[in-house]
């Protein structure tokens, strides 16, 4: 089977690759190829560092210049490229395009829990991409999954010159592997097209202080977590949960797991 993923070299596309390209043809659409270049193809193999065979096929999916070649003689497309959330919508459709004129490929598209529950404005953005590929014409799946630990992390990671640590107050989160979800798009890739699956959590829910206090020993830091009371509607669809699916908790890597496993590696 060949496979396109787009946004290969993201945090979860570069799980999704090294997921399927053991056992399939595996092209990644990117902006720039490792030496920066950003037009025509390049191939890798196999290296001492783990990089898995693929190809690399360059192209811009903002401007529509690329995406054709990237489609062209592919089975399955799995479309991970994520932007600011504005330019989400074009990108979508110059890749479900592409596609319609390649000859209808099966687009797998990567979406979030709760986006048709809270009033997000980036979730507003991955609501019109999923209408978009609804209404391709094409074959689709559309697989919608909790917040990834490395979001999580990150978002306590760009306080770390703050003498605290600020978490909404009544808010509690599921995060989950992209490893763990790049395993279920293997799964999907190699059936027919199912439309809307079952959401995907991880394999805990907890509060984000929580979440919060466990990155902090991990890190060696002492600040105190302090929980702010934060208005909207926003902030009041997180505290109802309306993110979370506790009846896909599926996943197998906790957040505790993901931390010891980053320390180690020193990101």
């Amino acid at each position: 089977m060949s496979i396109l993923v787009t946004g290969g070299t993201g945090t979860l596309g570069r799980a999704v690759v090294d997921s399927l390209a053991e056992s399939h043809d595996v092209r990644v659409l990117s902006r720039a190829s490792a030496d920066g270049r950003r037009s025509g193809r390049t191939r890798s193999g196999r290296t001492q560092d783990g990089l898995v065979r693929c190809e690399r096929v360059r192209g811009d999916l903002r401007t529509g210049a690329g995406p054709a070649a990237a489609v062209a003689g592919v089975d399955v497309v799995v479309h991970c490229t994520r932007t600011n959330g504005r330019g989400d919508v074009p990108v979508t459709r110059n890749l479900l395009d592409a596609a319609r004129r390649a000859g209808g490929a099966h687009v797998v598209y990567v979406s979030i829990a709760g986006s048709d529950r809270i009033p997000l404005a980036y979730y507003r953005a991955k609501q019109e991409c999923e209408r978009l590929v609804e209404r391709s014409g094409l074959p689709w799946t559309i697989l919608r999954t909790t917040q990834f630990h490395d979001l999580v992390a990150k978002f306590f990671a760009v306080q770390r010159w703050l003498p605290v640590v600020a978490v909404p107050a009544g808010v509690d989160f599921q995060p989950i592997d992209v490893r763990d979800v790049a395993e279920r798009l293997a799964e999907l890739v190699a059936g027919p097209a199912a439309g809307r699956v079952a959401a995907l959590g991880g394999p805990q829910i907890r509060t984000i202080g929580d979440l919060a206090r466990t990155y902090l020993r991990a890190t060696g830091s002492r600040r105190p977590v302090v929980p702010l009371a934060l208005p909207g509607a926003t902030l009041r669809g997180y505290r109802d949960g309306r993110h979370l699916v506790p009846e896909g908790a599926a996943g197998r890597r906790t957040f505790d797991d993901f931390l010891v496993e980053t320390a180690g590696s020193g990101r």
